[in-house]
């Protein structure tokens, strides 16, 4: 029988100016959760056409965006391109270095880009490796049914009630669910046991728990004690509306973080050496001699 994890603890995320132009709501990454390896930040993102995150390096990370509404350009040092729409996914591995530019695509209406970005720590060994993407569109991903119709799960990474996701996305060992449940719906989620593990409540109001649970409404972060090895949620009957909740686990890295804004190594010695490369265009930085992305030029000013 499935062991559920208890909630540590449950915080609203408050919203803030990041990039250019664009709000944020930080849970991962703020004062309420510093770090919770493999876990570096989350961001739920509202970015409107005008605004954005324009060229700026990273080095020693991947990150996983999440597109809800809208469309968002990329663009790399590398030459790397593309768009993603709503529903897709993009995991970019920064490895030894990469400078790129992330942009909300303009539409008629001047509806904003919204989604939710995910920054994961890689395990030391693998901090030098090379710059990647792995593109996963929205028909890419398996959707489940489960509790006669009233519980969706789109499995992004790992596996659901007997069905896997798209493989070999990202480096570190991660689980990522997209889970909406109908009034008077209720599911178990398996996760790995040991992993740490967080739900982030996007609509409605979802309890967590079985016996002791936790009703928690929008914009929190629930996070999950590491022992047990599931997480249960329902929505009351009574509910005037479905709760949706962006499910995350991880492999809890055994190393140190040690982070300058968009670099995280395992040393200071690290940072300094991060810093000195991308200032003088070395060790993995090169291609940003002189480069600029073509979306982001509408930002310099």
């Amino acid at each position: 029988m499935a062991t559920p994890r208890k909630i540590q603890k449950a915080f609203l995320a408050m919203e803030q100016s990041e990039g250019v132009g664009a709000r944020v709501r930080r849970s991962i990454g703020s004062a309420a959760l510093r770090n919770f390896s493999p876990f570096l930040m989350l961001d739920h993102f509202s970015v409107s056409p005008g605004a954005g995150f324009p060229d700026h390096p990273h080095r020693g990370i991947e990150t996983v965006t999440y597109l809800l509404q809208g469309s968002a350009d990329h663009e790399d040092f590398a030459g790397n391109k593309g768009t993603i729409e709503e529903g897709d996914l993009q995991f970019m591995t920064a490895g030894r270095g990469i400078v790129h530019s992330e942009m909300p695509r303009p539409n008629k209406e001047g509806d904003p880009a919204v989604g939710m970005q995910l920054w994961v720590d890689l395990p030391e060994k693998l901090k030098s490796v090379e710059p990647r993407y792995r593109d996963l569109r929205a028909k890419e991903t398996p959707t489940i049914s489960v509790d006669d119709d009233k519980v969706t799960i789109k499995i992004i990474l790992g596996q659901s009630h007997g069905t896997d996701s798209v493989r070999d996305l990202a480096y570190t060992p991660v689980w990522i669910f997209d889970v909406t449940i109908k009034p008077g719906g209720k599911v178990t989620q398996e996760l790995p046991e040991g992993w740490n593990a967080f739900a982030y409540t996007l609509a409605g109001s979802t309890s967590f728990g079985r016996e002791d649970h936790t009703t928690v409404g929008q914009y929190h972060n629930v996070v999950f004690e590491p022992n047990g090895d599931s997480v249960v949620a329902e929505v009351a009957k009574e509910a005037s509306e479905s709760g949706r909740f962006f499910l995350v686990a991880g492999l809890p890295l055994d190393q140190k973080v040690v982070q300058y804004g968009p670099f995280v190594l395992t040393s200071q010695e690290g940072i300094y050496q991060a810093m000195m490369d991308y200032q003088t265009n070395s060790n993995g930085f090169e291609k940003a001699k002189g480069w600029r992305s073509e979306i982001g030029k509408s930002m310099v000013h």
